[in-house]
């Protein structure tokens, strides 16, 4: 196993180990003495894997953590706290923050390289069945929404009166379903909308909660035959 990682730990023994320690398990490993610089290190180069510790000066792991969420850049960037902070509530801290693992020291470096392989063939395992299942789902979908729209429309390309429905979507919301209709995908309308993946994924989630469908072609069937796409 290979991947980039990044290191942000302010103890810099505990710093040259780790790093050493996962280079010689295959790992290529940058690393920051803080926030800062690992922000600036993310900026410069994509890593596969954030480490971070949590008890740093200034900036702690946990905002370092929220920054990142906050940015559709790095808001998927799986993220490993190392801290000497081992009480549960801290634990539940780190994970509401959106980590991914949390390794309390002292630990096992074997245990580290564990997680962080594990963690890595996760995400290269999602990632290669997301984009195989849109190569062979965009097909299919896009020709049920132009059946339902045929199914929709008269003779003359009119659209049929639509049922009078009011739902309240947000600005965003309506416009990644106005996508939705047009048969844009999820990457596709990410593109567009200048925005993530993941962002879009949670839209199309709620679009889906708010018109209780189920698939992309049932929501497109909904709105339309409602008047909710522009």
């Amino acid at each position: 196993m290979s991947g980039q990682i990044l290191l942000v730990d302010d103890e810099p023994g505990l710093r040259q180990a780790v790093q050493a320690y996962l280079e010689d398990s295959g790992f290529t490993v940058s690393t920051a003495s803080n926030a800062q610089e690992g922000w600036d290190l993310l900026e410069q180069s994509l890593p596969d894997l954030v480490i971070s510790d949590v008890m740093m000066p200034q900036v702690d792991g946990f905002q370092f953590l929220e920054q990142m969420r906050d940015d559709p850049r790095f808001e998927t960037l799986p993220v490993i706290f190392l801290t000497a902070r081992g009480m549960t509530s801290d634990r539940i801290q780190g994970y509401q923050s959106g980590c991914d693992a949390y390794l309390p020291k002292p630990f096992d470096p074997e245990e580290l390289v564990a997680i962080v392989t594990t963690l890595l063939e996760r995400r290269n395992t999602l990632t290669k069945a997301a984009s195989d299942g849109d190569r062979s789902d965009i097909a299919e979908i896009r020709e049920q929404i132009a059946q339902i729209k045929a199914m929709l429309t008269q003779k003359g390309g009119i659209v049929q009166t639509p049922s009078p429905i009011t739902i309240d979507f947000t600005p965003r919301e309506q416009s990644v379903l106005d996508l939705v209709v047009e048969g844009l995908m999820n990457k596709e309308i990410a593109k567009r909308l200048e925005t993530s993946v993941r962002n879009v994924e949670k839209y199309v989630s709620r679009l889906f909660s708010k018109t209780g469908t189920n698939s992309r072609t049932e929501l497109v069937r909904y709105a339309l035959e409602h008047g909710l796409a522009k």
